[in-house]
């Protein structure tokens, strides 16, 4: 979807106000989109948070996406196979080239779980997508710890000024 007005009713009380339903909406919507992409040997993996975002929200909306992904498409899901190395201040406002700069290094394959994702089909997880500078740090990283192919599914692109910055 393209992230405007219904799209941002759906996501924000997702992410800000615990309206956690609203994952198995969305997920609806990128079942749909993503019929072509997933496979039932595809394995989802939800952008991390970082920790202490984490503890202060107390889910990953993310991992909710994923895992409603999952039960739809018979796709194995790993919410902990990426880990946030460092915290981020929030990306909403960067161009591209700031997000890029900030998300350098800041997401990485958890040691655990390189295994399981070594030659496998990975689909990052994430609910919007903005220049892509996050999505593309959790891919570099999973590329990096073997995996051997990896696509990404957001809920929402956002479209304007942020993506060509």
């Amino acid at each position: 979807m393209v992230y405007d007005d219904m799209p941002r009713r759906l996501i924000l009380p997702l992410k800000y106000a615990d309206r956690t339903e609203n994952a198995q909406l969305l997920a609806r919507y990128m079942t749909t989109a993503a019929a072509d992409l997933i496979y039932a040997d595809s394995m989802l993996v939800p952008v991390p948070l970082h920790r202490r975002r984490l503890f202060t929200r107390r889910y990953n909306q993310a991992a909710l996406l994923a895992r409603a992904l999952g039960r739809m498409t018979g796709a194995q899901t790993l919410v902990d196979g990426l880990i946030r190395t460092r915290a981020t201040r929030p990306l909403g406002g960067q161009g591209r080239i700031q997000r890029q700069r900030l998300m350098q290094g800041a997401i990485s394959v958890r040691p655990t779980r390189r295994e399981a994702i070594t030659g496998r089909h990975i689909i990052v997880v994430d609910d919007v997508m903005t220049t892509g500078a996050t999505l593309a740090a959790c891919a570099s990283s999973l590329l990096a710890a073997g995996a051997g192919r990896v696509d990404v599914i957001a809920a929402a692109r956002a479209c304007g000024q942020h993506e060509q910055q």
